[in-house]
């Protein structure tokens, strides 16, 4: 069985649906959530699920012990969903082509660092694009510059505010994360 790292920042509802996604199929398991916030729902999700979860700082993000801690796992994946700091270098090189990650837009329009979340669709609003959608790619040292493993659009109505496109972008991310990853998985 394949071992997922989810690195997340916040609430949790990816990392929810790639948990829920491979409970279902078997093929997988998270078996470590790390955050770099002590107070962010996807503890919560990791102790109802009994997931053993990890918080680091700055400084554990760049050094030799978070990358033994994570090798214990022996990953097959590392997965972004929502973390929001950079990748340092150093793990990049650990995992090259084994680190994902998810982003609220069609790169390469609308990423880069600060372009999370709604400050994206409120960018894209404002630009007045007609779809927006998400984009999954592996990680290197730069941010949301990686290859591209795949991308999933929406249309943008007149009527769309940077909350009811977050609820599009969200309902895509929950399918299509999960089944990128096992395609990944099973294809590695």
């Amino acid at each position: 069985m394949h071992s997922i790292i989810i690195f997340a920042s916040g609430r949790g509802s990816n990392a929810r649906a790639i948990i829920d996604h491979f409970k279902t199929t078997g093929q997988a398991r998270v078996s470590l959530i790390v955050s770099n916030k002590t107070d962010a729902g996807v503890l919560d999700i990791a102790k109802d699920e009994h997931i053993p979860f990890l918080i680091i700082d700055r400084e554990t993000i760049k050094g030799t012990l978070l990358l033994e801690q994570l090798a214990a796992y022996n990953p097959s994946l590392i997965v972004l969903a929502g973390f929001l700091w950079k990748i340092p270098a150093s793990l990049v090189a650990a995992y090259p082509n084994r680190i994902v990650n998810i982003h609220p837009a069609l790169l390469p329009n609308y990423g880069g660092k600060g372009m999370y979340g709604h400050h994206v669709h409120n960018a894209v609003l404002a630009n007045k694009e007609r779809e927006s959608g998400i984009t999954i790619h592996y990680v290197n040292e730069v941010y949301d510059s990686g290859d591209i493993i795949t991308q999933a659009r929406c249309r943008i109505e007149e009527n769309d505010t940077a909350d009811t496109l977050a609820n599009k972008i969200h309902q895509l991310e929950h399918f299509f994360y999960p089944r990128s990853i096992e395609y990944l998985l099973n294809h590695e």
